[in-house]
């Protein structure tokens, strides 16, 4: 059993450190990040018993409305919701960067739990799997909604349309990657390039949210000095 938690755990808290240490400006504390990670660690418990209502009451008619509605919808907009209204008005959440950190903790929350339960059901043998496919899935999906939710906090303008991509991006994106798993017979040909594609989209909004994070900083100052002249 401890095998199985450490084996459910480590993929998770590896990608965390990962992301968290790509913020060079001004770090996150360690336990608003974990508290954070928390919040989406107790998300799997009503999302699986939405799931589970959804299923026993044959409300998914197709692997589409599966992927879409049961996975990617449900549990992209319980990790959003507590982005939104639990994280994106406190005041550690100061610089655009801080999206991403936060958007991928709450992620890697949920995707942590939900290997620990899969890898008891199913075997260890499979945590390697677990750790390329679904749990590095989470991580960058959250990359993007927290890149658009730091965007949106700290751009002028018409910021419902960076809330809205926010949620809408990891939506689609995570609905396809369980598309792909469900109906496509070889699907293994399909999602390693998907992956390559989360990948390649995770890390160029790492750049573009540490271009935004230095921006910003440089504009804070500006003001600082102005106000102390």
């Amino acid at each position: 059993m401890l095998g199985i938690l450490s084996a459910g755990i480590a993929p998770g808290l590896a990608l965390l450190s990962y992301f968290y240490l790509k913020d060079e400006y001004d770090s996150e504390p360690i336990s608003f990040v974990l508290r954070t990670f928390m919040y989406g660690a107790l998300l799997v418990f009503p999302i699986m018993f939405i799931q589970h209502v959804l299923e026993t009451e044959h409300l998914l008619s197709s692997h589409l409305v599966d992927a879409f509605l049961s996975t990617g919808l449900l549990e992209e907009f319980f990790k959003w919701f507590i982005l939104f209204y639990v994280v994106y008005q406190h005041v550690e959440f100061d610089e655009p960067f801080d999206g991403i950190v936060y958007g991928v903790a709450v992620s890697l929350g949920f995707a942590t739990v939900e290997n620990i339960f899969y890898l008891i059901a199913n075997g260890i043998q499979h945590a390697m799997a677990r750790a390329l496919l679904p749990v590095s899935s989470h991580a960058l999906f959250g990359v993007i909604m927290g890149f658009y939710i730091g965007k949106a906090k700290f751009t002028e303008g018409n910021k419902a349309k960076w809330v809205t991509l926010s949620l809408f991006l990891p939506v689609v994106l995570h609905g396809s990657y369980d598309f792909i798993l469900l109906s496509l017979e070889h699907w293994l040909y399909i999602i390693f390039p998907f992956m390559i594609f989360l990948w390649w989209l995770g890390l160029r909004k790492v750049k573009k949210a540490k271009i935004l994070s230095a921006n910003h900083l440089k504009k804070q100052y500006a003001i600082h000095e102005t106000l102390h002249s």
